[in-house]
């Protein structure tokens, strides 16, 4: 079996999945009925819309990344700065510590399937060996867009500890990570890691890498809090109360992660709509936040700039506080720089 679907949950660790409120006995759930199926009579009609169809849904020349630069960021400073790399790769310096979130940095987020989903900025998996060293990568849950094979091989000598989904160890451990560097969570619990509160989240979403293991593992979002600020990477999600929830007992938020993109009316309960994202940011009680989850993959059908775009127009009618940095720039919420860089394309 190939390397990249990670492996099966063990019988110890079902038993484990038991004790989480959230699992079935079979699977995880959401906490609000979720349905990602659609016709099968649609399928040949879809699949081959996604895979040949790509006008528009990828830019017209590979999208640039601003190269690492270490100098560039202050060792000391207790405040967030953050570089965004596409879809929900994120590098940040939160409280002296160094953080990654969601690592894909490959080229394909469609490693076992017939066609390739390349990716729109080319050599990612070269930025990691610029980094400094890791201390501490979070995994918000398994599939392919989040959690990369390629990815995990160049940083788990390069990464202290990591900080996972509910069943996603034992792809790390698969992988050669040691199983004492990996901490699991479940919804709602918590850990404090060099003075940061770090939250896992709920979202509405699902998991799996394969046929078999839909749902075998938790999906999630994450909350940094420190006595100065507090940060919240919202995960992959549709539209639900749970936003509501997260700002009532983790709220307000100086700072958010928004997922925006890889939206279809197929699968709307799963990834929300752009306008979607802006209110759940407002449920939340986000002050300033930025869109991710696109700018590196064609996984939907809408045009690749679509996501950012409709996340603008709803951002400035509710007069909510928002950010789109270039990938690779250096940021913190207090960044002014909006320009639109995506319309050169």
């Amino acid at each position: 079996m190939r390397k990249q679907f990670g492996v099966k949950p063990s019988k110890i660790e079902l038993e484990k999945f038991s004790k989480s409120a959230h699992w079935n006995g079979t699977i995880f759930e959401n906490l609000e009925e979720t349905n990602m199926e659609f016709s099968l009579s649609n399928m040949p009609k879809f699949l081959h819309k996604q895979f040949f169809e790509k006008k528009g849904r990828e830019p017209n020349k590979a999208l640039p990344i601003i190269p690492f630069n270490k100098d560039g960021i202050e060792i000391s400073n207790q405040s967030m700065q953050s570089i965004w790399y596409g879809h929900s790769a994120i590098f940040m310096r939160l409280n002296n510590t160094t953080i990654l979130i969601d690592p894909m940095f490959g080229q394909d987020a469609a490693p076992i399937a017939p066609f390739k989903v390349k990716r729109f900025s080319g050599a990612t998996l070269e930025i990691i060996d610029s980094f400094p060293q890791i201390d501490l990568v979070l995994i918000s849950h398994d599939h392919y867009d989040h959690l990369d094979y390629d990815s995990i091989l160049k940083l788990k000598e390069k990464t202290n500890y990591f900080y996972v989904a509910l069943g996603v160890k034992r792809h790390l451990v698969s992988w050669g990570i040691e199983g004492n560097r990996i901490t699991e969570f479940n919804w709602w619990e918590e850990s404090f890691f060099n003075e940061i509160k770090i939250t896992f989240t709920p979202t509405r979403h699902f998991s799996g890498r394969g046929l078999t293991d839909r749902a075998k593992s938790l999906w999630g979002g994450w909350v940094f809090k420190t006595e100065e600020e507090n940060i919240w990477f919202s995960g992959d999600s549709g539209y639900a109360t749970h936003f509501k929830e997260i700002g009532a007992r983790l709220g307000p938020f100086d700072f958010a992660f928004m997922e925006c993109g890889q939206y279809n009316e197929n699968w709307h309960q799963i990834h929300m709509y752009p306008e979607e994202t802006v209110q759940a940011a407002l449920d939340a009680g986000v002050k300033n936040c930025m869109p991710v989850h696109w700018a590196g993959f064609a996984l939907a059908q809408h045009s690749w700039k679509e996501p950012v775009e409709r996340f603008v127009k709803k951002a400035e009618s509710e007069n909510l506080k928002y950010i789109v940095p270039k990938m690779g720039e250096l940021f913190s919420f207090h960044f002014e720089n909006n320009s639109k860089w995506w319309e050169i394309d």
